[in-house]
């Protein structure tokens, strides 16, 4: 199969360029939108030209805002033409007039608190056992506050859509028969169709949704290709024309989705023995404006903060709210990456409070065979392989003795006798599902013909990359036994291929695969009594099963996606040079349980590059808005690991040929944060609750006085 084209490279004649002209305030009402007199072949499009529903399938985001606006830099109207210099200048000469209202900006997000207490989105209330008699008879009791920031997807190519417009050029009678295809990078073509659709108010079979190369779309091209893809073809439909939306890198970086950020405070109560006897968790994530994948992103966080590792009673009060900045969401998961760093932090805070190795004070405290009482996952985790893994490849209990002890000894001559670069070394585990907790999917599905001529064809409407082509293939020679020159792979065409979901959380290794393989076997047990060629579609319904009741969240409608979980356990160790304050990672091991590894060069490239991503979201990869927008400072200085600061990655599997795949392109992001923050925090012999954590946290925690001085 070939590689799919960037969107920017597919050509197409007589095509109208697209700008969007955006909200100037973060919260109002849209009076007008005024307009210079424009040139014929120049077009203004607002709401009111939607001929269909103002809004996307399955979220609450207008294509258009038409009255109430939400976040600064909101979609309004667009302006089409064939001249992108004049449409660039008739765009600076409109003018949007709103009748503000006081907008709604609070932590964890923004930089600041205004406009009184956000609107909830959703809430969740679960609790097991009585935590209150816990905390009345322990022995100590831990609290703490633990920040996760925002992080940029940083696309190798701007969001943006291309819509060819085909007939409808003569009048009312013809225009019924048009078809729109829609070119843009896309992790779910259907939703592209469907939402296009509505929008228009035509049937879904005139879309035509052909995703273009999305790169490495981390999660962040599930839905927001929809929007730029349904104004694309409003502008196709309202000019009969091809029209190219494409954002500039700019708009892309400020109006775009990023990984949301969340505030969760834990307080832990301890008995005689270090024991832990109960928790109370209360957890906030902001979604911006719109809150999209609400319920999704809002139980993941609740199922990753419940930890892995722990006994006893426990509370939880979470809520995901809604603020006037541009709508946040998925990275690489859907929110469990930012609970399970809080949980994970605060049993290394246990740990250190206690004076224990968090190695060791996790074993204790894991119940051994059976799944953690707090963990919402199911199955037997090898938690004290996976730690005993990581720790072997990276020397963990020797390093981290040895570090303690430096601590202790500076603690005791301070101020040193001179600056001397500080080492430190942190452990931490994680887990991912395979698939969402919510939905909203029909039966989805692949489907596979074995032709007369021997060779096999798969069809799936998602991208399947040159590696999910060799692990089907694999697939399709170990069961049919077809040579793999013989296996053609048909996707990124949601005319020619069955609705196979959206890409994310794992779903190609997993769920797909797990068709492909079946697909296969129903073709194995026909092809001697059918002819050929054979056609088989496979179909899996996410509710399939009915839904069984979590240990920790009863409203979870899917518990297959907690089966199956893959597991890792990293090490991250670092060194903090004494003048910069910038801590350098020595080096990262990470001991994963994958189950049936399908490529082994498919799966240690995917983990390395997101512990690479991981780890700029731990200390490198700051966002942060004022007034609704993203400071100058998060814009100008935003940047990601240049190749020479990639530490040295280390990866061990657990083996498990005869088991099932399981998903692990998240992982890294679930333990490597907390990791690192254990490592510095050991190092700099200063306990620190966030990410990122930057080199100037470092420094004013080392340095107290010089921030008093500075503050008279």
């Amino acid at each position: 199969m070939e590689r799919a084209p960037l969107l920017q490279d597919i050509p197409y004649r007589s095509t109208l360029y697209a700008l969007t002209i955006r909200s100037p305030a973060p919260r109002g009402r849209l009076q007008s939108v005024d307009c210079p007199k424009l040139e014929r072949s120049y077009t203004l499009i607002t709401a009111g030209d939607i001929p269909g529903k103002n809004e996307l399938a399955d979220f609450p985001v207008p294509i258009l805002a038409s009255g109430d606006l939400s976040y600064l830099g909101e979609p309004v109207a667009l302006l089409t033409g064939p001249d992108r210099g004049k449409l660039e200048s008739y765009a600076q000469q409109c003018r949007v007039m709103v009748q503000e209202e006081k907008p709604v900006f609070a932590a964890p997000a923004s930089a600041e608190t205004c406009g009184g207490e956000p609107e909830s989105l959703a809430e969740r209330k679960f609790s097991r056992g009585d935590p209150e008699a816990a905390f009345a008879g322990a022995a100590q009791v831990i609290s703490a506050e633990y920040r996760t920031g925002i992080q940029e997807h940083l696309y190798s190519e701007a969001v943006g859509a291309l819509v060819e417009y085909i007939g409808g050029g003569g009048g009312k009678e013809t225009e019924v028969q048009s078809i729109f295809v829609i070119h843009t990078a896309t992790q779910w073509p259907f939703h592209v169709s469907r939402s296009a659709a509505a929008v228009l108010g035509i049937e879904d079979s005139r879309i035509v949704t052909e995703p273009s190369d999305t790169g490495l779309p981390m999660d962040g091209k599930i839905w927001y290709p929809s929007l730029i893809a349904c104004q694309a073809a409003l502008a196709a439909s309202v000019t009969r024309r091809n029209v190219r939306l494409l954002l500039n890198r700019e708009e892309d970086f400020r109006f775009s989705p990023k990984r949301n950020a969340s505030l969760i405070r834990i307080q832990s109560a301890l008995g005689e023995k270090g024991e832990l006897l109960g928790v109370k968790i209360d957890l906030t994530v902001d979604l911006g404006a719109r809150g999209v994948f609400t319920q999704e992103i809002l139980d993941q966080s609740c199922l990753g903060v419940l930890g892995i590792a722990g006994r006893g009673a426990w509370s939880l009060n979470a809520r995901a709210v809604r603020t006037n900045i541009p709508p946040q969401g998925p990275f690489a998961g859907f929110g469990a990456a930012q609970g399970i760093f809080a949980m994970e932090r605060h049993c290394s805070l246990i740990a250190d409070t206690l004076g224990l190795d968090p190695a060791e004070w996790r074993k204790e405290n894991s119940p051994g065979r059976k799944s953690p009482p707090l963990s919402p996952v199911s199955g037997s985790p090898p938690l004290e392989q996976l730690l005993d893994t990581a720790a072997a490849m990276s020397d963990y209990y020797r390093k981290w003795a040895s570090y303690e002890l430096l601590r202790r000894r500076r603690r005791e001559d301070s101020p040193p006798a001179r600056p001397e670069a500080l080492r430190g070394i942190g452990i931490a585990l994680g887990w991912q599902g395979n698939g969402f907790l919510h939905t909203g999917e029909s039966e989805f599905g692949v489907e596979v013909t074995l032709n007369i001529d021997g060779s096999l064809e798969i069809r799936s409407s998602i991208g399947a990359g040159e590696e999910f082509i060799r692990i089907w293939s694999a697939i399709a020679r170990e069961t049919l036994g077809v040579d793999e020159d013989k296996v053609r792979v048909i996707s990124r065409n949601t005319a020619l291929c069955p609705d196979s979901g959206p890409e994310s959380l794992s779903r190609n290794i997993t769920v797909l695969s797990d068709l492909v393989e079946r697909s296969c076997q129903t073709i194995r047990n026909q092809r001697f009594r059918d002819p050929l060629p054979i056609t088989v579609r496979e179909q899996a319904a996410p509710n399939a099963k009915p839904p069984r009741r979590s240990r920790s969240l009863p409203s979870v409608p899917n518990p297959r996606s907690l089966e199956r979980p893959g597991w890792a356990a990293a090490v991250v160790e670092v060194e903090i040079e004494p003048y910069s304050f910038s801590p350098l990672v020595r080096g990262l091991w990470l001991g994963v349980d994958g189950g049936r590894i399908l490529s082994e060069e498919r799966a240690r490239r995917s983990l390395k590059l997101a512990s690479i991503q991981a780890l700029g979201w731990a200390f490198g990869e700051n966002l942060e808005y004022r007034g609704g927008a993203l400071t100058p400072d998060s814009v100008a200085g935003y940047g990601i690991s240049n190749p020479g600061d990639i530490p040295p990655i280390h990866i061990d599997f657990l083996w498990n040929d005869v088991g099932v795949p399981k998903g692990i392109g998240e992982l890294p992001f679930c333990c490597v944060p907390a990791a690192y923050v254990q490592a510095v925090s050991q190092a700099a012999g200063r306990p620190f609750m966030k990410i990122p954590l930057r080199p100037q946290d470092i420094w004013e925690s080392l340095n107290p006085q010089d921030q008093g001085e500075a503050a008279e």
